[in-house]
């Protein structure tokens, strides 16, 4: 999977570059590592960024961190950064000698043309799949629009839909790999 912090949008919808968050590194390595993705692309074309990134790698990965938590030095050693969404697809082509499909998401899509059901049986074909994830308010349109597929929605309960990109990432992941509610709604006993 791949946590995009440019091409994305602001709230206005203009095209920004966002800053990685230590939080967003640490939740969703560890919700990668728990689920059995390969990698997890952080992908950013600022070098400040790309610096700090790695900064927090190398301490958890094999710095002291790494002796003080080794769970957390599993999880953060699956951080693969890169400095753009093509160099991370180029990265996974290399290791799986043939080209990953995109699968993009937004809680604000208009139009998909992939469910639950539809995300599992691609991601038990033979080819690579990268879910590709937004950081700020989202993925940038001309992003979107290069995809392969569009992942429907999470949906909630009452019309709000504004998770955090951490919270959408182990949600999907679930939904993916353990067969979580996915298509169906479920009835909640009070």
């Amino acid at each position: 999977m791949a946590l995009i912090h440019h091409p994305v949008v602001d709230k206005n919808g203009k095209t920004i570059a966002a800053a990685v968050t230590n939080l967003d590194l640490h939740d969703i390595a560890r919700a990668a590592r728990t689920f059995g993705v390969e990698a997890f692309y952080v992908v950013t074309p600022l070098v400040d960024q790309q610096r700090l990134v790695g900064q927090i790698i190398d301490h958890w990965v094999t710095g002291a961190g790494a002796r003080y938590n080794p769970d957390r030095r599993d999880a953060l050693a699956l951080i693969r950064l890169q400095p753009s969404l093509q160099s991370a697809l180029d990265d996974l082509g290399a290791r799986w000698r043939q080209p990953a499909r995109t699968v993009v998401t937004s809680a604000q899509m208009a139009a998909s043309d992939l469910d639950w059901n539809g995300l599992r049986r691609l991601a038990a074909g033979e080819q690579p799949v990268l879910l590709v994830f937004g950081t700020a308010w989202g993925l940038s349109p001309e992003l979107m629009a290069q995809a392969d597929f569009r992942l429907a929605p999470i949906a909630g309960r009452n019309g709000y839909n504004h998770l955090s990109v951490r919270s959408a990432v182990s949600i999907v992941l679930d939904r993916m790999f353990a067969g979580g509610a996915g298509d169906e709604t479920q009835k909640v006993e009070s």
